[in-house]
């Protein structure tokens, strides 16, 4: 795929500068670049929609318990636990 894009002067120094040190065209370098960059992305396949953050899923609850009410909870959901056997 053959690609034109604009970028500003001092970046394209740095892409120029870096391409030398590596002893490739500028251009092959800026594809590397974005290679390296996009291969994550290409390796989850090609849907590209993120999972969603376990925070996500539950937000629409609201916030956890403290730890205090889950043992309060706790302490009485077993407080008469086994007193029939």
């Amino acid at each position: 795929m053959d690609l034109t894009i604009q970028i500003p002067d001092e970046i394209g120094a740095a892409l120029q500068a870096q391409a030398l040190a590596q002893g490739v065209t500028a251009a092959r370098y800026a594809s590397s670049v974005i290679e390296k960059t996009l291969a994550p992305a290409v390796e989850l396949g090609s849907s590209c929609q993120p999972f969603e953050t376990g925070y996500g899923m539950w937000a629409k609850y609201g916030p956890a318990p403290s730890m205090e009410e889950i043992d309060e909870n706790r302490r009485e959901m077993f407080r008469n636990f086994a007193q029939d056997l």
